[in-house]
């Protein structure tokens, strides 16, 4: 890939998280759907639902969540076209939200209908926390890390998702992923390399200029933290 379509590539993916990032700080009911979104799939995993049923639940996490942003895009769009009062400003405001009602109605029965014979085995025999393969745990630390990532930029409400802000993402996942590789290979020799890479990446946030030192260290031991609860838990 050309060095210019790269830039342009990146360029493009902070303008989307940056997008994610202003949902998350202007819409309350986006931050509330970051909050559902977690607290579903870690009870997913703790349930340990199966493939499919899994599967079915996080495309109706993403479904709900891409009907708020697309609702929030609308908005911002007829108060652009049309800053004062109008009917059809508002009668697109209105469907727009209500596009958001039914995904949510409608996630909500498909997910009492996948969930509900996981619970009542809970009410039956008691919970027990489902065990789950490292590689499985890795991908619920990434997207919880990068949720906690999302909301904590929102609510600190400085810098940009690649650019800055609390807390560094960058030093969040790759002291994430050295954690991942320290306690799935128990080898001194890999935990070492993975550690020093990390290290690596949160110095260059610092020396960039893009972090403060405060701002990696809060990242490294959230990253740090969450994966290691994480294994804990579902090992």
């Amino acid at each position: 890939m050309p060095e210019s379509s790269l830039k342009q590539w990146i360029e493009s993916v902070h303008n989307a998280i940056e997008g994610v990032l202003h949902a998350a700080r202007s819409e309350r009911h986006v931050q509330y759907h970051l909050v559902t979104a977690f607290c579903v799939l870690l009870l997913s995993y703790v349930l340990g639902l199966s493939r499919d049923d899994f599967i079915v639940i996080s495309i109706i996490v993403i479904l709900v969540f891409l009907a708020e942003m697309l609702n929030t895009a609308i908005e911002h769009v007829v108060d652009l076209v049309s800053p004062e009062q109008h009917e059809k400003a508002r009668i697109a405001k209105d469907v727009a939200a209500g596009g958001v009602l039914i995904t949510a109605f409608g996630a909500a029965v498909l997910g009492y209908i996948i969930l509900y014979p996981y619970l009542a085995d809970v009410f039956k025999s008691g919970i027990t926390v489902a065990k789950h393969s490292p590689s499985e745990i890795a991908l619920i630390s990434l997207i919880t890390i990068l949720i906690l990532v999302i909301m904590l930029k929102a609510w600190f409400g400085t810098g940009h998702p690649l650019r800055g802000g609390m807390p560094s993402g960058h030093a969040a996942v790759s002291f994430s992923l050295w954690t991942m590789v320290t306690l799935m290979t128990e080898n001194f020799t890999a935990s070492l390399s993975s550690f020093l890479l990390a290290f690596l990446v949160a110095r260059s946030r610092v020396v960039s200029g893009v972090h403060s030192p405060i701002e990696v260290i809060i990242g490294a031991l959230l990253g740090t933290g969450v994966t290691a609860a994480l294994y804990l838990l579902f090992i």
